[in-house]
């Protein structure tokens, strides 16, 4: 998978998001000591860098900030408001980029910067990037042009097909339409995914976001309507990869799978033969969930909304009857990885998170992974 960034070992730094602001960026972090305990209500020295062209490129802004850390050892500041080393944050040209935050950091407040994290800037706010090209929409209302580039409105273009940017499997069913393709990066992992779960209509904004919870697949099985939460149910098992129509299959007995015999090489990568992703994304292996999880603040469903994934509790449909199960209370998320007769999953709750495996009939939320 992507990674495109450094870390290093003294500190962890994750980003939790941008904001909009007029000629400033909000740029959040948590820090964390060698023992990986939160650095908490203490200040810190930044010095914070904008790249042009690459990780290692031409510095055209420097600045310095000295924030101190809340409760939670998370550090706020509004780039383009510290304390100018060089450049002039208004005049840079988003629309030359790719651009990328070089972050140094000293946990004790001064100037000794021990740690750096370079993260590239998947998306500029749109009121910096507007400030220095030009914008336009499209006669048919369906497209807007940033310079030369065009980019889908989502919902009401002909090319949604493609969720906004990548195109689906030819086939695939939607339940509310394709899903919008938009990236988010971890920093702590380097990892790319995509903002919000399959069958989500937005990325989430609590943990019981119900407009994010997203489709409920079965592991293995292509989007052919089967992940809608309201779609109907059978027991006849499928002899192939691919059943002929679009209902929950339930399994009760044997390998307790929806197909059978078992295929275990259904979502394996990008060319998985059942996978559900856009083109260039796939489901995430057991390690890559992992990962993930072993880099939130706190290991439970507040810890998985508060990541940069911001995953939301959307619950489970249960494989032996097709029915609904703690949704607004529980998440459950594939992986590609086979365990057994059994797949792994990511589960959290109120009060823990980890790696397990359930029946492959169980329907389970999908958070799509860039390859």
């Amino acid at each position: 998978m992507k990674r495109i960034f450094t870390i290093g070992a003294a500190l962890l730094m994750t980003v939790i998001g941008f904001a909009q602001a007029p000629q400033k960026m909000s740029y959040q972090a948590v820090i964390r000591n060698s023992s990986n305990a939160l650095v908490i209500n203490t200040q810190v020295g930044m010095r914070i860098s904008i790249l042009q062209g690459s990780a290692s490129g031409n510095a055209v802004y420097i600045e310095t900030q000295t924030p101190t850390t809340n409760d939670n050892g998370l550090a706020s500041i509004e780039i383009g408001g510290g304390t100018l080393v060089s450049g002039t944050f208004s005049t840079i040209n988003w629309a030359n980029g790719p651009y990328f935050i070089k972050t140094e950091t000293d946990a004790t407040g001064g100037s000794n910067y021990n740690i750096t994290a370079t993260s590239q800037l998947l998306s500029v706010p749109y009121a910096l990037y507007s400030k220095t090209t030009s914008s336009s929409v499209s006669a048919s209302g369906d497209t807007l042009y940033i310079g030369n580039t065009p980019y889908i409105i989502p919902g009401i273009s002909a090319a949604n097909t493609s969720g906004g940017s990548g195109q689906y499997p030819a086939g695939s069913v939607f339940c509310n339409g394709p899903t919008a393709v938009v990236d988010v990066i971890n920093p702590a992992t380097g990892m790319i995914w995509m903002d919000r779960n399959l069958g989500a209509s937005q990325a989430a904004t609590s943990s019981t976001d119900a407009n994010a919870y997203g489709d409920l697949y079965q592991w293995g099985r292509r989007s052919d309507g089967h992940q809608c939460r309201t779609s109907s149910t059978t027991g006849a098992l499928s002899s192939t990869d691919q059943p002929a129509h679009g209902d929950f299959i339930t399994s009760n007995s044997g390998n307790y799978d929806w197909r059978s015999p078992q295929n275990n090489n259904l979502w394996q990568g990008v060319n998985g033969v059942n996978n559900p992703c856009p083109s260039g994304y796939c489901l995430p292996t057991n390690a890559e969930l992992d990962a993930e999880r072993a880099s939130w603040v706190q290991n439970n469903s507040a810890g998985a909304f508060a990541s940069p994934l911001k995953l939301p509790v959307a619950g489970y449909r249960i494989g032996s009857a097709g029915s609904l199960y703690l949704v607004g209370s529980i998440g459950l998320y594939w992986s590609s990885t086979v365990n057994g007769i059994n797949a792994d999953y990511l589960y959290f709750d109120s009060s823990y998170a980890g790696m397990n495996n359930s029946l492959r009939a169980d329907g389970d939320s999908v958070r799509c992974i860039k390859d």
